[in-house]
């Protein structure tokens, strides 16, 4: 099969691989149905790399698939099912996940970063990491379970109420996601502000009610003639706004930490978050999310479509990541064939 590999740091390589084989008795076997290029992958692409990975892997942890083995001891799969991919591994074991905190998992594992992943034509996977979902759900569609499963992740940590005020900084794919999750649960002013005019329009077809470019507006003012008092919730979908939040809120409104960066290191008012009684809060992957998921898909509540702007064939990778690099993507699917 044709597979696209993490060959070393900065290199994608497509080489011909052998199909992988069911070597547990737990495990699946599926054939990609489709699969997506996350911002994680670019990451990992990059030199030097903004993420780690293990050399050697086949690539590609958003993607769905069907059944076509099972090994013997597998019950909630049968051959034939289209399935949605968890792709952490867990323990099982630890504090964490005795504790219903699986993202927190000591000795977890992520398929497609750190294990073989869904940018070839088949993949070996447990059979707790694969969800079953409806065939009416279509492979293009069913490929978003897994970030929509983090921003949901996020959501749940909001508790949003009908009238909210939110701002949303960042338009990528986990923005517009998050746009139309709160959209969803009632916000009443949804405002999202990003630098790329691309992304600024997606987040009015996802549904913000303004948008700001801070190359052009301020954004503290605009967030004040909108709200009179800031707003409600915040969300850093970047990873590094979060001394840029702060002003934002109003006393004692939420903030969430999404977009992840380890060399970003704002200045942080620990006085005004004391003063005004701000509630920060970190969410990260997800967490017992995915039944939620396939049922939001399979209900088609949300806006899905407009977000898949490209499709690529697997032998075309390259393309689509430099593409996600430039930008001029929201999000791109991956076929195999």
């Amino acid at each position: 099969m044709l597979a696209a590999v993490f060959d070393k740091i900065g290199s994608l390589y497509l080489q011909q691989r052998d199909d992988p084989k069911i070597t547990s008795s737990t495990d699946v076997k599926i054939k990609v149905g489709a699969a997506s290029i996350c911002g994680t992958d670019v990451h990992i692409l990059s030199d030097p790399p903004g993420h780690p990975a293990t050399t050697g892997i086949i690539q590609g942890h958003e993607f769905m698939g069907e059944v076509v083995e099972v090994g013997s001891d597998v019950n909630n799969v049968t051959k034939g099912d289209r399935v949605v991919v968890d792709p952490t591994t867990l323990c099982g074991e630890c504090f964490f996940c005795k504790s219903g905190m699986v993202n927190m998992c000591k000795d977890s594992s992520t398929i497609g970063i750190f294990k073989d992943g869904g940018w070839a034509t088949y993949c070996v996977l447990p059979s707790q990491n694969v969800h079953v979902i409806s065939k009416q759900v279509p492979p293009e569609v069913a490929v978003l379970a897994e970030p929509l499963s983090c921003v949901m992740n996020g959501i749940k940590k909001l508790n949003i109420q009908p009238g909210d005020r939110v701002v949303i900084l960042g338009a990528g794919p986990m923005g517009q996601l998050f746009i139309q999750l709160v959209k969803a649960a009632g916000a009443n002013k949804i405002i999202c502000s990003d630098l790329s005019e691309y992304r600024l329009e997606y987040a009015k077809r996802s549904g913000a009610t303004r948008i700001i470019n801070p190359k052009h507006e301020d954004v503290l003012q605009v967030i004040l003639e909108e709200t009179d008092i800031g707003a409600d919730v915040v969300i850093d979908c970047v990873g590094a706004l979060f001394n840029q939040a702060i002003p934002l809120i109003r006393k004692g409104g939420q903030i969430l930490l999404v977009g992840m960066n380890e060399h970003a290191l704002p200045a942080i008012s620990q006085y005004e978050i004391t003063r005004n009684e701000i509630t920060v809060k970190g969410t990260y992957i997800q967490n017992y999310d995915f039944p939620k998921i396939v049922k939001i898909l399979e209900g088609k509540q949300l806006n899905l479509d407009i977000l898949l702007t490209h499709t690529i064939r697997l032998d075309q990778i390259h393309k689509g990541i430099e593409i996600m690099r430039k930008g001029e993507a929201i999000k791109i699917v991956v076929y195999p064939s």
